[in-house]
């Protein structure tokens, strides 16, 4: 077991009333997984939907499955039926196919909307421009928009990661406002997801309510996997 239980408490005490913690175990073994419920974590995160879907038939059935990666739309369904969120919802399309597959499980799916706030090209989410489309979300009854994901730039400029986050924070705000003025039931922004084990210090910093922390709890990923 590569499990680092100090660190996993040390973590929890800091975020305590601040955020939630999302135990990003993708690659992972069953018994790390298993180690850090038994330490009442409950909130996991895969980016791999047939590893996910592994995971969730053999680990116990009250852990809440976040989705964090980029998800494909042809594989909506094999996670609809138990996914508690799927973060990282880049395009309006994908909603759509998720909308679908969640009325195919009788579910109403929470997802956040996954803002491109990084200087890389290669990182997924919507542009500032494309969220003029959020006055079509009420025709969508199946799913939920709960809030925004954002990554910063793999950078160690600690500077450029803090306008990043920020950005992000100032559009969240933004967005909330507007929402009063949407008043729909599948769209109510609570969650700003941002911060992973190398920044998540500084996202907490800048309003993030929920971090996304693998390395730090289980070690280095298994690239090899």
């Amino acid at each position: 077991m590569s499990v680092n239980t100090e660190k996993y408490k040390e973590i929890l005490a800091e975020l305590e009333g601040k955020a939630t913690l999302i135990a990003v175990s993708k690659t992972k073994p069953i018994e790390d997984i298993q180690a850090l419920y038994d330490l009442s974590q409950r909130d996991f995160g895969e980016n791999y939907v047939q590893e996910l879907v592994d995971k969730a038939a053999t680990l116990p059935k009250d852990i809440r499955w976040h989705f964090i990666g980029h998800l494909q739309s042809n594989k909506v369904k094999y996670i609809a039926p138990f996914v508690h969120l799927i973060h990282g919802v880049d395009s309006f399309n994908l909603l759509k196919e998720i909308n679908k597959q969640a009325a195919k499980n009788d579910r109403v799916i929470d997802c956040l909307l996954q803002i491109h706030i990084a200087q890389e090209e290669t990182k997924f989410g919507f542009g500032i421009h494309e969220l003029d489309g959020l006055h079509e979300l009420h025709e969508l009854k199946n799913i939920r928009i709960v809030g925004l994901m954002g990554m910063a730039s793999f950078t160690s400029d600690e500077t450029l990661i803090r306008k990043e986050f920020a950005y992000l924070k100032q559009l969240f705000d933004q967005l909330r406002t507007k929402n009063h003025e949407l008043r729909t039931k599948n769209y109510e922004l609570t969650t700003l997801s941002s911060g992973m084990s190398s920044d998540y210090k500084i996202a907490l910093e800048e309003g993030s309510n929920m971090v996304r922390i693998g390395s730090l709890l289980f070690g280095e990923r298994n690239y090899n996997k």
